[in-house]
């Protein structure tokens, strides 16, 4: 069973990725964080095998609780969630670490991009052709 940390501030987007996520059988949410601070703690107590991080949360931002997490646990993929995607904030996220990045709403990117890093790659969406993804080993 595949453990994920998710990671946002809002409870009804928490309780939608969970919602998510776990249509595949194999995938269980085993904690929820509402911030930054909280996530560290959670990963340094019980290290998931992924974690889904928003970018945008109440006391710091994702790219930097992503960097000191992969700086903590580099073998932990993250993929950084959020509503905000734009080609710099997926290229700021690939250089903190994170593994792969997508936008909240669209529900087939979470599941391929989560995917993707459990096989030990990245996902980050080409910004130039609609639905296109770019693979990095």
């Amino acid at each position: 069973m595949v453990r994920i940390l998710v990671v946002d501030d809002n409870p009804k987007v928490r309780q939608y990725l969970r919602a998510v996520l776990e249509q595949q059988s194999a995938w269980h949410v085993c904690d929820e964080a509402s911030t930054g601070g909280e996530a560290l703690q959670r990963v340094q107590k019980a290290p998931p095998d992924v974690i889904l991080l928003d970018f945008q949360m109440p006391d710091r931002n994702g790219l930097d609780v992503g960097h000191q997490i992969s700086q903590l646990f580099p073998n932990i993929p993250i993929l950084m969630v959020t509503i905000h995607f734009s080609r710099q904030l997926a290229e700021a996220a690939r250089a903190a670490g994170i593994r792969g990045a997508c936008a909240k709403s669209d529900v087939g990117s979470i599941v391929e991009a989560v995917d993707a890093l459990l096989h030990e790659k990245t996902y980050f969406p080409a910004m130039n052709s609609a639905n296109a993804v770019e693979w990095r080993n």
